[in-house]
């Protein structure tokens, strides 16, 4: 587990790394083509001597939870889902952010009140993960959408359901440059824009 500059968390915890989704932008991929973590990129691995490391930490934190990849895309096992969100029920100190582009196997699972169910939306047409996402059935979790890249607008979407929007540019090569008018499209009463789109903000 890991501090980290990620301003919405304080820590990042993988026990699983690798993702078979292909995104073109991905951060994780290049990080990981650059230090080799695991030999293959879209061959996830699970960690299992990395489950109880939150238990190191005593000081309340918040977790951003497999940022190294996707730990609820159909090729991960359920038995590493749920040993990971057994570590949630045994630490119950800290928040665990856990952030995915396939919201609709939160259903397959049972998470505790400390944890915050998120989905990577970047436009309004990613409407199916955020109703995937409010379907899931538990007033004890919170839940948010993570608009990183942004890369669209968000007119007639309703967010009114989540407890917060997450909002950054996209970074690296080929960046595209986020518009004003998609940040100024979306509307929630808690919005979090990270450094990277502060520059883009009206």
């Amino acid at each position: 587990m890991n501090k980290t500059k990620i301003e919405w968390c304080d820590y990042t915890w993988n026990p699983v790394v690798g993702c078979k989704t292909g995104c073109p932008h991905c951060y994780a991929k290049r990080i990981n083509d650059r230090f080799h973590i695991i030999p293959k990129w879209d061959e996830p691995e699970f960690f299992p001597n990395r489950i109880e490391q939150p238990g190191l930490v005593n000081k309340p934190s918040k977790i951003f939870v497999v940022s190294m990849g996707d730990l609820f895309g159909d090729w991960i096992k359920s038995t590493w889902i749920h040993h990971v969100i057994e570590s949630t029920f045994m630490y119950p100190q800290h928040e665990y952010m856990f952030l995915t582009k396939y919201p609709q196997r939160y259903r397959e699972f049972t998470f505790p009140s400390n944890c915050w169910l998120g989905a990577t939306v970047e436009t309004k047409h990613g409407q199916l993960r955020l109703d995937y996402l409010k379907l899931y059935d538990n007033s004890q979790v919170k839940k948010y959408i993570s608009a990183e890249p942004l890369l669209g607008d968000f007119n007639g979407v309703n967010l009114g359901f989540l407890d917060l929007v997450i909002v950054g540019a996209m970074t690296g090569p080929r960046a595209i440059k986020p518009q004003s008018e998609w940040i100024d499209s979306i509307k929630h009463k808690n919005i979090f824009f990270k450094d990277n789109i502060k520059p883009y903000l009206n």
